[in-house]
């Protein structure tokens, strides 16, 4: 095959290295490329998700590179550390409910505060299996909050929230109660194991947790860190950009072979928006992708909440499409993270309260009692689904039925109408023509909270745009993108001048074109 200088760079490298790799860019073909060139060498592959690891498994299999092992970061960190244990999984996680029966959290005074606390005892859970310190009180939980209220519950209930989060890590410990995900991956740092091989490849490294990146940079092989900054979307799952922690020498993979220039475009102008506070690294996007046949169209979203109104907005109200498909089960879209589904706030809505089923949801009094819980606690997810509720109210069972009956299985994906899926589902895809929801970031916004910001909301602002960058290279042939997340703007870029029809366009909305020219 035909290599570009950057990637005959790379593969010709020696020691440790970093490479910025844009969306599109064929990182994966570059490293099985590198592996290629070094048959006598024992390699670990490390790829983001088990979707990942499938297709790469895939592609070093075609290429006979039986030298290479492909792992995800928590395969490998269950082989070691739960495999042959005793240990029980809990895959879902822990629900309020459950954090708050476990550690008999009753009896305390307030409204809700068993509630609030076991909120807030789970986010310090996932904060520090995901971070690299070996102690629980070497964090300062209350750095990663934003939200008033919920600063003001931690700071008064510091000690409770720190000590019962050690009480049930020590639980999980000892085998009392079922370990997560998240908690084998921090077993397995801190044994600080030694991965016998002479070569390591961690993909994606802008989204890696802390905790693994300490076991990564302490091996004694070769290590390749490959990602892209810009492309940072977990950050809420306290990932960190390992890119800017590790000063290898730097390589770059530019050119992109998913989309054109004019796409390219479009993209390098949405990173500029960090300038406006602070000095990102960037690497100029050369768009080499070509013509090809129209086949998958799909609608990309920022939340759960604002896919599924698109998706009933285009399938009931518009009937335009008859088939759809969304990315990752279409059940998964209708419940906030912390397990609370959009039935049981609409029941709650209703005043149905004996068909709600999740317990933290249960206790409230009204929608008023949830939207001050969730001010409390900062879980945003949920309040986009009570926003839903109050929109479309009882016609949701109906509209979600609805949904259930178009849509087709996952072998038949790309005979959809139209794909549905939020920025983080759809992660590492591409598309022939997509649209995107108008729940994006603006440039207004970016105005507005560059002006006074903080360490902490510079990384969540810088997420946002993230979000919007990644969303916008999924697309290979044709963007669709709201003309208001632009505005604000003395010069449109050059891609947007001419205006195209969406197939996902509905009343009201106003789409500006990036892509190739029909």
């Amino acid at each position: 095959m035909n290599l570009t200088q950057e990637q005959t760079a790379i593969i010709k490298s020696k020691g440790d290295i970093r490479i910025i790799a844009v969306a599109g860019a064929g990182k994966t073909t570059t490293l099985a490329e590198y592996a290629k060139a070094r048959p006598d060498k024992r390699i670990l592959y490390l790829a983001f998700n088990k979707t990942v690891k499938l297709e790469a498994e895939k592609k070093f299999a075609a290429m006979k590179l039986s030298h290479v092992r492909v792992e995800t970061a928590h395969s490998l960190a269950f082989y070691y550390i739960v495999r042959g244990s005793g240990y029980t999984l809990k895959s879902e996680g822990y629900k309020v409910n459950e954090i708050v029966d476990i550690l008999h959290l009753r009896g305390l005074k307030g409204k809700h505060t068993e509630s609030i606390l076991a909120t807030h005892i789970n986010a310090y859970l996932a904060y520090f299996c995901n971070s690299a310190p070996a102690k629980v009180q070497d964090l300062d939980y209350e750095d990663i909050l934003t939200d008033k209220e919920a600063i003001e519950f931690a700071t008064k209930y510091k000690k409770d929230i720190q000590y019962q989060t050690r009480l049930f890590l020590d639980k999980m410990n000892k085998g009392e109660i079922p370990i997560t995900h998240d908690f084998y991956l921090k077993k397995f740092q801190l044994a600080r194991p030694v991965l016998d091989y002479d070569i390591i490849l961690f993909d994606e490294g802008q989204d890696a947790s802390g905790a693994m990146l300490d076991v990564f940079r302490s091996q004694q092989g070769a290590k390749v860190l490959v990602g892209d900054s810009h492309q940072q979307i977990y950050g809420w799952r306290h990932a960190v950009n390992s890119l800017d922690k590790l000063n290898y020498p730097l390589y770059t993979l530019s050119t992109s072979f998913r989309f054109d220039q004019d796409i390219a475009d479009l993209a390098s102008y949405v990173i500029q928006w960090k300038k406006l506070y602070s000095t990102p690294l960037t690497v100029k996007i050369i768009g080499f992708g070509r013509s090809r046949k129209n086949s998958t169209r799909a609608v990309v979203a920022r939340t759960n909440a604002g896919l599924l109104v698109k998706a009933i907005e285009l399938l009931i109200e518009k009937k335009e499409i008859r088939t759809i498909y969304f990315e990752g089960r279409l059940e998964n879209y209708t419940y906030a993270n912390e397990g609370a589904s959009v039935y049981d706030i609409l029941n709650l809505y209703t005043g149905d309260v004996g068909r709600i089923r999740d317990k933290t949801i249960a206790s409230m009094d009204s929608m008023e009692d949830l939207e001050e819980y969730i001010k409390t606690t900062g879980e945003a997810q949920m309040g986009m689904l009570v926003d839903m509720v109050k929109k479309y109210g009882t016609k949701i069972p109906g509209y979600i039925k609805k949904l259930k009956d178009c849509h087709l299985e996952h072998d038949d994906k790309e005979k959809a109408d139209m794909i549905f899926s939020t920025v983080h589902r759809c992660k590492g895809m591409e598309y022939d023509e997509v649209t995107l929801t108008n729940d994006f970031i603006t440039h207004d916004k970016v105005v507005k909270q560059a002006e006074n910001i903080d360490r902490v909301n510079i990384s969540k602002l810088s997420e946002e745009i993230n979000l919007l960058y990644v969303a916008i290279t999924r697309a290979k042939s044709h963007l669709y993108i709201p003309q208001e997340i632009l505005t604000g703007q003395q010069k449109v870029a050059p891609a947007l001048k001419k205006r195209r029809a969406s197939a996902a366009e509905t009343k009201g909305e106003n789409y500006v074109y990036a892509g190739e020219r029909k």
